[in-house]
Order: structure tokens, then C-alpha cells, then sequence
């Protein structure tokens, strides 16, 4: 089977299945993500409620923990959320929004992986540096002051310390894993960086791929995939970002074999 081919069996079992996927992400995002999932086939809950956690996560196919948002009420649902996913098997994929910017959001990120196991890291290369503990990166807000490629062996510390896989966001992403599995997928459009909550959307659609396929270097891959694939026919339709992210959701709805096969391009 071509890699063309198991991204789009996922992207099938996805629709069939309809997996809940629950996200503690930041309000900037939160309609963006959900409709990015409700148009990929998944269905999404978002809540911060502690007190609602172990019962949601019990329903959930997958956990989303975003530190976008580093409220403390935020914060304060994710252990409760990440230690119900460890009780169930449910796979986490953690976002570290912007580790790096501040002690709070390289801290907490930190803390949270040492008390759990991802199922799947992704984040942008400064992101992913910071949490690594490679000394000297320098964040943009939550933005990334450095490529992909160059975030590899921070991603590759850590998948061999915390398991599961990392996913590095960019202009062209880096999938890795403990194994010494490796792929830089390319395409996408430059447009993307322009829509708020891409990136996160990236780490939602990462959960739903969990959900059907439980090797985490796969799932990260195949839904890298699937982003770059949707951004460039989205833009293909769109004259600037506003557009874009209309189109971008079409084009997860709508998303075909053959859409998949003419747009991947992926490097090992």
C-alpha cells in the first residue's frame, strides 16, 4: 500500500467512525479546530471543566491538550484530562503553544510530560527546541524563529524520552519517531501562516488520526499529509487567508484518494 493510499484509508475510517475527539484548547481557536474536525469526519467537544473531564475523556477517541490559552482554569483540566486518557488508552497529543515565550508555557508542558506519556508531540520548531531543552532558542510569541529542519534532533530527544512521535510544523514538516522513523512532508501553501490557528488545527487533526491508527509516526504523518493537501487546494481557490480557510475546510469535507495521491510529497 503507497503512503497515498493508508492516508486515505485513515481519512476514510475517520468518516466512518466519527471519533469524539476532546480539545482543552485556546478560545482563539476553538471554532477553527472544531470545524476543521467536523469537516474531516470527526466530532469535537471542547471543555476545560475539571470537574467534567474523566467522563468526557471516557467517551473521547482522543484528548487534545493545547496550551494556547495558559489560564489557570485551563491548566488546571489538563492533568485531570491527560491522567483519564492514561486510565482508558486514549492517545494524547500535546501542543506546547509557545513554549519558550515565557517560564508558564515552557513549565507547564514540561510538567505534564513528566507525568505522562504522548501519544503524539507537534508543535513549531522553537516549540518543540524549548521542551528538547536546547538552550538559546528564541521564541516568537507563538510563532517560530527557526525552520523545521532544524528543530530534528530536538524532535528526535524527544521520541526517544517521552515516546510516541513528535511532529515538527513548517514550511515543510518533520515527523519522527524513538524508532528512527523519519519524513519531511512538503506543499502546503504560504497562505496558511496567515490564518489564526492552523497550526493547532494540525494538532486536531493529528487526534483524529489517532484515533484510527495506533502507530503515532503514522498518524502524525498522515495527517501532516492531509494538511498540506487541504492548504494547497484551498489555495488554489482563495486570493488571500480569509478565503483560504473556507476553502480549507471544503477541502478536508471533500478530500478524495485522488486529491491525496496528486498532492503528497513526502521525503524519507
Amino acid at each position: 500500500m503507497t503512503d497515498a493510499e493508508k492516508v486515505f484509508r485513515d481519512i476514510t475510517a475517520i468518516r466512518e467512525k466519527a471519533p469524539v475527539i476532546l480539545s482543552i484548547t485556546n478560545y482563539v481557536v476553538t471554532n477553527t479546530t472544531a470545524n476543521a474536525l467536523l469537516a474531516i469526519g470527526a466530532s469535537p467537544i471542547m471543555s476545560h471543566a475539571v470537574e467534567e473531564m474523566a467522563e468526557i475523556v471516557a467517551i473521547s477517541g482522543a484528548v487534545v491538550i493545547n496550551l494556547g490559552t495558559i489560564a489557570t482554569e485551563y491548566v488546571a483540566a489538563m492533568d485531570p484530562a491527560w491522567a483519564a486518557a492514561d486510565e482508558h488508552g486514549v492517545p494524547v497529543v500535546l501542543d506546547p503553544v509557545g513554549a519558550g515565550a515565557s517560564r508558564l508555557r515552557t513549565n507547564t508542558p514540561l510538567a505534564l510530560l513528566a507525568a505522562h506519556k504522548p501519544f503524539i508531540i507537534r508543535g513549531n520548531a522553537s516549540e518543540i527546541m524549548t521542551i528538547a531543552g536546547e538552550s538559546g532558542v528564541a521564541a516568537r510569541g507563538v510563532d517560530s524563529s527557526a525552520g523545521s529542519d532544524a528543530a530534528g534532533g530536538a524532535a528526535m530527544a524527544l521520541a526517544e524520552k517521552h515516546g510516541g512521535a513528535v511532529a515538527v510544523s513548517g514550511e515543510t514538516d518533520l515527523v519522527v519517531d524513538a524508532a528512527g522513523s523519519r519524513a519531511r512532508v512538503l506543499g502546503g501553501s504560504a497562505l496558511m501562516p496567515r490564518v489564526t490557528g492552523l497550526g493547532c488545527t494540525a494538532t486536531a487533526i493529528c487526534a483524529a488520526f489517532a484515533t484510527v491508527n495506533k502507530d503515532p509516526f503514522e498518524a502524525a504523518l498522515h495527517a501532516c499529509v492531509t494538511m498540506k493537501t487541504a492548504g494547497e487546494i484551498a489555495a488554489a481557490k482563495s486570493a488571500g487567508p480569509g478565503i483560504l480557510q473556507l476553502h480549507f475546510y471544503d477541502a478536508l469535507y471533500n478530500m478524495n484518494a485522488k486529491d491525496v495521491a496528486e498532492h503528497l510529497k513526502v521525503e524519507r
